[in-house]
Parts: C-alpha cells; structure tokens; sequence
C-alpha cells in the first residue's frame, strides 16, 4: 500500500512539474537570452555567461522531472562560477542569475541544513557582488550586491513556499489513500459482521438440531425426519443469503427472526415469551432482527438457559435470559460489533447481568427525535 501512495503521489508531482516546464520555460529562456545579450559587451563575453545561463535552464529541467538532486551540485559550481567571472573580468550585473536560479531548485528540495545553505548561497552572491568595489569604486552597490542579494532572497523565499505546496499535494494524495483504504477495511469488517450473523447462527442451529435429529432417529423417526428437513432448508437459506450478502442484497426480516428465535429456543427446550409492544421502525428493524440473531446464537451457545423473554417495541427490542455463567458480562465479539454499527445510526446496544438474568437490549430515539 505505501509503494502504491507513492507511486500515485509521485505520479501527480510529476504532472504539476511538466506543467511547469511547459508554462515556466519559455519565459526562462528568454530571461536567459536577454541576462545574455544585455551584459555581453563583447563577443567573447558569451562564453563566460552561457555556462551559468545553461546551468539554470538544465537544472530546472532536471527539476521538473524530479530529478534536481542528481544536477544540484554540478550546476550550482558552474553556476557559482560565472558570478565572480561576470563581476570582475565581463562586468556583469546579471551573473548571478545563474547560481540564483540553481539555488532556488534545489536548497527548497534538501533534506538537512536547507536554511544554512540558503543563506550560505545569499551571503556569497553578496560577497562577490561588493568585490566589484575592487575595480570599481562608485556606483555598484546597488547594482551589484542590493539587486542581486535581494531577488536572490526573494527566488529562494518563493521556492521554498512552492515546495511547501508540493509537499501539501503530496500529504492530500496520501490522506485520500488513506481514506481509501480505511473505506476498505470498514466494508470487509462490515462484510465479515455480516457474514458471522449468517452463517454462525446457521451452523450452531444445525448443529442443535443434528444433535436432536440424532436422538429421535430411533425412538421418534417422523420427528427425526422433520428435524433433518428443517436442516435442510436452514442450509439452502443460508447459501442463499449468503449469495444476497456476496451482492449487497441481504435484507433481514424481524417478524422472521422473532419467530425463527421462538422455534428455536423451544427446540432447545427452552421457555420463551414473546411480548409485542409496538412494531418497531422499518428504518431500524433490520438491526434490531441483527440483533436478536445474535443474541440468540450466544444463549444457544454460552448460556444454560431454561426461560426467555423478548421484548419488543417501537423503539428497540429487550431479551432477557437466566443461565448466565459467572458473575461477569463475558466478551461476545459478534455484539461487541453490532455495538458500534448501532451507534453508528444513532442507536445504543446494552449488555448486563442483574438478578443473575442476561439482560440485552437494543434502543433507538424515537423517529421524531432522530
């Protein structure tokens, strides 16, 4: 996965620098021309200036590709170079275009000491802009060490602040990723829920009822023959929803479970009660049937339960159990997940132990409130 945000963020890097070789070369390139062709006085004056005019324009080139650290150093000594040459044999003002445009690209891109560098690069453009006071006593401060220092500063300030827009780009392509990616994770634990609810309440009901089927095969062989057609057909409706889940089809009945719920638990040989307070919301009913199947999964399995009560209302559903072992709420992961999916929609999922009953109820606010 962090290969793959890098190759994507590097992807992107690489379109905003080609759009920057197309948009930012040409005026480059005529800035270099004319830095040429005003501070040339003679012919032989090319040959000291173009070096340092190619060395900026190869450099930026480079950078557009992402690629400046590999040019970074050779560029900025021939660059470096010039500036001292246009000063004191050409007379140049413009010499330091080259080193100030090098600099520019590749201090923003260093990893370490970019500030020290920076300033290290600015205090020589103006050192050897004042070494002009040497041939030249009036009339080159500005010219040779204010103008040159300053727009030095100002390049370097302004690429460093556009670096700092790549980097922005950059962390928006990872945080996108990243969203992804948890959009993911959410939708497989939200599948794997899903397919616990199905197939784990299936396996423990027909184990049950192969256990009694067992009993009865001999002593009760009508019973017995129920019993395995009903396994059946627990088997062919699960692979069914199991299907409708594979497809974002699955849609859960609570009507369904509730009497799904009663016939097994009387299976079991367990007391049960239904109460019908109200029907609850359609918006919510389908949790609310989540949770009733998974709560009945874990009295098949945890509880030693001889009675239960279900509760059911306009708002949510309470089942009630005894049989519980120990003194303590024990971890029941399949709940500890409907949990967060009820919170999810604005509902509370409760589990507690009073009076030695199991006690687990699903709440929602009312419609109006919601």
């Amino acid at each position: 996965m962090k290969a793959r945000t890098l190759r994507i963020t590097d992807a992107t890097q690489g379109q905003l620098r080609r759009l920057n070789l197309a948009t930012a070369m040409p005026p480059i390139l005529l800035a270099a021309v004319v830095v040429v062709a005003v501070d040339a006085h003679a012919w032989w004056h090319a040959f000291i200036l173009v070096p340092g005019v190619l060395a900026a324009l190869v450099a930026f080139e480079r950078w557009t590709a992402n690629d400046i650290g590999r040019v970074a150093l050779p560029c900025g000594i021939v660059a470096a170079a010039v500036w001292p040459l246009g000063v004191l044999v050409t007379g140049s003002p413009n010499a330091y275009w080259g080193v100030a445009s090098v600099a520019s690209l590749a201090v923003p891109r260093l990893t370490r000491h970019r500030y020290a560098v920076g300033a290290a690069v600015v205090g020589y453009v103006a050192a050897v802009g004042a070494s002009r006071l040497l041939a030249q006593g009036d009339g080159v401060l500005l010219p040779y060490v204010l103008i040159p220092t300053g727009l030095t500063v100002l390049v370097i300030v302004l690429s460093m602040a556009g670096e700092r827009f790549y980097d922005i780009v950059q962390e928006l392509e990872v945080s996108k990723e990243r969203e992804a990616e948890l959009a993911v994770i959410r939708e497989r634990v939200r599948f794997a829920g899903d397919l616990h609810d199905i197939q784990g309440h299936t396996l423990h009901v027909v184990k049950l009822k192969a256990a009694l089927a067992e009993k009865l095969v001999r002593t009760d062989t009508d019973r017995a023959e129920e019993e395995l057609r009903e396994i059946n057909t627990l088997v062919t409706d699960t692979i069914r929803q199991t299907k409708e889940l594979a497809y974002g089809q699955r849609r859960l009945n609570l009507a369904a479970e509730l009497e799904n719920a009663k016939n097994l638990f009387e299976a079991a040989g367990i007391a049960v009660r239904v109460t019908r307070e109200a029907e609850a919301d359609p918006g919510t009913s389908e949790l609310l049937g989540q949770v009733l199947r998974e709560t009945t999964t874990n009295i098949l399995r945890h509880a030693q339960s001889t009675r239960v009560g279900i509760t059911l209302s306009a708002t949510g559903i309470t089942i009630v159990n005894d049989g519980a072992r120990g003194d303590a709420v024990p971890a029941l992961r399949g709940l500890s997940s409907l949990r967060r999916r009820l919170a999810d929609d604005g509902g509370e999922l409760t589990v507690a132990l009073q009076d030695g009953q199991f006690v687990t109820a699903a709440a929602f606010a009312p419609e109006g409130a919601r």
